[in-house]
């Protein structure tokens, strides 16, 4: 086994971080402006998000056909972990918990997370796009009858308060001693084989 083993390829890497930073800009400028900065952030804002839609397209495709998607299945063996840890860390049993395969289910469960209220501003934030003027259209304000976009500007701006609250718990744990491994493999794409046997199952995550 080789010193170094891929955890995350350039692709993928790159992705993150634009997603990262699509993701910090549409949050920018879409909260500044009410905390008192003002500056033209319309249109900053409408080409962030379309750059974010065709990231996620792109990592919808390519985790459909270039990689494994299982590995980000929450099953029966992702339950029974989280059952044996709050055992072990409630002193009801000795056993240490098994270690997971590539991603932990807490990972999981943030990538989730993020799919679920990033799908639901991108929906609304596509939708609230007919009413401003952008180079291939004009605004058009009666698109929707008013009760409509009402719950379109609630499910926007209540996504948009949760992103806030997923991003620091992100970064806060991103930035822990003991997860530093994965935030170094995030940029640099690699893990060590001792980092990897000491935090993953081989017989979970079988790397090449």
């Amino acid at each position: 086994m080789t010193d170094r083993i891929v955890r995350h390829a350039l692709a993928d890497r790159v992705l993150h971080w634009v997603t990262a930073a699509c993701v910090l800009i549409l949050l920018g400028t879409a909260f500044l402006p009410i905390l008192g900065w003002q500056f033209p952030w319309v249109t900053a804002h409408w080409v962030a998000g379309f750059a974010l839609i065709a990231a996620v397209l792109f990592h919808t495709i390519r985790a459909l056909f270039w990689q494994d998607l299982r590995s980000m299945f929450i099953g029966w063996t992702d339950l029974r972990d989280l059952i044996a840890l709050a055992r072990f860390n409630l002193r009801r049993s000795a056993a240490e918990p098994s270690r997971p395969g590539k991603y932990s289910l807490a990972q999981k469960l943030i990538h989730h997370a993020f799919t679920v209220v990033v799908f639901v501003a991108l929906v609304t934030g596509a939708i609230m796009m007919a009413k401003i003027d952008t180079p291939w259209w004009e605004s058009n304000q009666y698109i929707l009858a008013d009760a409509t976009w009402g719950v379109i500007y609630v499910l926007h701006g209540l996504s948009a308060l949760l992103l806030i609250t997923m991003v620091m718990a992100h970064v806060y744990f991103a930035l822990r001693p003991e997860k530093l491994l994965f935030t170094r493999s995030m940029i640099l794409g690699w893990i060590t084989g001792k980092e990897y046997r000491a935090h993953h199952d081989p017989d979970r995550w079988q790397v090449k």
